[in-house]
């Protein structure tokens, strides 16, 4: 009896979620350990949803690869904990003749960073032969949130195996994709890659997932599938929750029948009652091998509006372009700002940048800010984006109050850890870092959201990303640029350069890209604080040239800023001829001492300008 053969002639019932059973008995820690360790609970398990009349159960094998077992210590046992799960199911499938499915889950989910394509086939490779030596009939991949990922992992198994494969989507919204492909289009593609059986698995309850397929069309020649949630998950007493009757599942499988599944297990929340529910249900009818799918209008997606000025990565390829930072007020009252960054504007800059809550400390949101400069001022704002403060719930509800604002210019860094900054308790989330944000941020421009959902109308972010050259390898520093360049970032913005070696070493390692860089400046005030950013700042490292001259400054606080001012001034002779972007950092709202860098950059220009016309 094979699966094909059986799916062709009738409706199947799955089994339902093991993780949900086993955090029902208090197990909390490596699901996929028990098959070694208890495996006399992953097999009563089995035969629960046997029980409950499931025609196919699944390996407890889900996060059984390296990737996923190295959370535990357990990457080396990759090979034990497989054939274990194998021998386990087909144990409790012995004598009633279930079907078994060997089970391969997804690696990533919005980080491609996570794992690399090669780095996740390999895995695969790792795990399926140990599941393909049991003897399955069938791998189940399910879980897969990055489109990309199936795709190459679907790919690398057709040439493994000539075993089934079932191959599930998970969507954040339903029916569209992470990346923004509809769901009808991404099962189509792994239908053409040779997958037995498509379909969807996860995130969402029963509504959505029929919802979703409703603008799905039968496939050309694989069969569907529809594994849902057994609702949307709650919290109850700190423990997660799903509020679904077995009943309401069981009417809910004969719906995605009418949509074309033929397969239909449960995920997240599901035990054997609603598998039982199901199969009393459907385990009596036929599939249908016809359907009609009413075209939906398509939602437009309106371009972004015009730029009032030119973006600053388009004008620092060809011109002097000064941007200045500026710090927001880490107190209430905001009159020195806004007092500084009247003065910085008059001298006619380009943007007042300013970072977001730098070293991890708090200061007035630079969104705030920034609407005042635009708004108040008409003075353009560049605003620092960490990836420690929000989730991706926050970064996005961040970001598209930006764009709201028409605030369109954005760095994008991973953002310094709590624990160096005024609340060491506090928690860091990184839910990505700059390299994954840098790509969502351009995903907005294109009208669509983290999720993949459309957002009817395109950001136009201009990206920054940031840049430390003060490394000993500057070349490695230069390779991950190359990388952000590739996620999409737009510019550069450097950390401070104290050296004109470093200045000319940068350019001679940079001088091949095409993506402009603003380097770095920063005056120095005092050999306390020099001392500091030398000695504690990560990304900044100053010269003994430098420390010394600061330090024969002594107490005498005009002398040290005419000294700070000049050791600038010296970089900036060397920035200014091989750098259109020069990025000024502002010392402790000491914006007299940026305005004085301003003008001497400015008649630097006009020396030059005048040079060409005598020439």
């Amino acid at each position: 009896m094979m699966l094909l053969d059986e799916l062709n002639k009738r409706m199947l019932t799955a089994d339902g979620a093991m993780g949900t059973l086993l955090y029902s008995y208090g197990i909390e820690y490596c699901n996929e350990e028990l098959n070694i360790q208890r495996p006399e609970v992953i097999e009563k398990i089995h035969r629960d949803y046997i029980a409950a009349g499931a025609d196919i159960i699944q390996t407890n094998t889900y996060g059984a690869n390296a990737h996923k077992l190295a959370r535990y210590g357990l990457e080396d046992q990759v090979e034990s904990i497989n054939k274990a799960a194998m021998a386990i199911a087909r144990k409790a499938a012995k004598d009633s003749g279930q079907f078994v499915l060997g089970t391969i889950g997804g690696i990533r989910g919005i980080r491609k960073s996570d794992a690399t394509l090669d780095e996740i086939v390999a895995m695969v490779d790792q795990q399926a032969q140990h599941l393909l030596s049991g003897d399955p009939d069938g791998l189940l991949l399910e879980t897969y949130y990055d489109f990309e990922e199936l795709a190459a992992t679907v790919t690398h198994l057709k040439k493994l195996t000539d075993a089934p494969l079932i191959a599930q989507l998970s969507m954040h919204e339903p029916g569209i994709l992470q990346n923004g492909m509809n769901l009808n289009e991404g099962l189509k593609r792994l239908d053409a890659l040779g997958a037995e059986i498509v379909g969807v698995n996860c995130r969402l309850g029963p509504h959505h997932t029929i919802q979703a397929f409703e603008g799905v069309e039968l496939p050309e020649k694989a069969f569907l599938s529809a594994y849902p949630n057994a609702s949307l998950l709650d919290i109850e007493d700190g423990r997660i929750v799903y509020e679904s009757e077995a009943d309401y599942f069981g009417r809910a499988a004969l719906l995605l029948r009418e949509e074309g599944v033929r397969l239909i297990g449960g995920c997240c929340g599901t035990t054997p009652k609603h598998i039982e529910a199901v199969k009393k249900r459907i385990g009596h009818l036929q599939p249908i091998t016809e359907k009609k799918v009413e075209e939906k209008k398509p939602i437009v997606i309106r371009e972004a509006e015009a730029l009032k000025d030119k973006p600053l990565h388009e004008k620092a390829k060809t011109e002097r372009t000064i941007i200045v930072e500026l710090d927001t007020p880490r107190h209430l009252e905001i009159d020195k700002f806004l007092e500084g960054s009247k003065a910085l504007d008059a001298e006619g800059i380009d943007a007042i940048t300013m970072a977001d809550n730098s070293l991890a400390s708090p200061r007035i949101s630079n969104m705030a800010m920034g609407s005042i400069l635009k708004h108040q001022q008409d003075v353009r704002p560049l605003a620092h984006i960490t990836c420690r403060d929000r989730n991706l719930i926050g970064l996005q509800s961040h970001l598209m109050g930006l764009d709201a604002l028409g605030i369109h210019d954005i760095l994008a860094v991973t953002g310094d850890p709590t624990k160096v900054g005024d609340f060491p308790g506090a928690t860091s989330v990184y839910d990505v870092s700059s390299l994954e944000l840098i790509q969502l941020i351009k995903k907005l421009n294109e009208g669509i959201s983290f999720s993949g959902k459309p957002l009817r109308k395109k950001a136009n972010f201009s990206v920054a990303a940031a840049f430390n050259p003060n490394v000993r390898v500057v070349e490695r520093a230069v390779a991950r640029l190359e990388k952000k360049i590739e996620a999409g970032a737009d510019y550069f913005i450097s950390q401070p350069v104290y050296t004109k070696e470093k200045i000319i070493e940068i350019h001679e390692a940079t001088k091949h890209l095409e993506t402009p860089i603003f380097l770095g400046v920063m005056p120095l005030t005092s050999i306390r604080s020099a001392d500091f950013l030398h000695n504690e700042v990560p990304g900044i490292k100053l010269s003994e040239e430098a420390l010394d001259r600061m330090r024969a400054c002594g107490d005498d606080k005009e002398q040290a800023t005419a000294e700070g001012i000049q050791i600038a001034k010296e970089l900036i002779d060397t920035a200014a001829q091989l750098f259109h972007g020069i990025y000024l950092i502002t010392p402790f709202v000491r914006y007299d001492m940026t305005v004085e860098l301003i003008r001497y950059i400015r008649q630097l220009d006009l020396e030059k300008a005048s040079d060409r016309a005598y020439a």
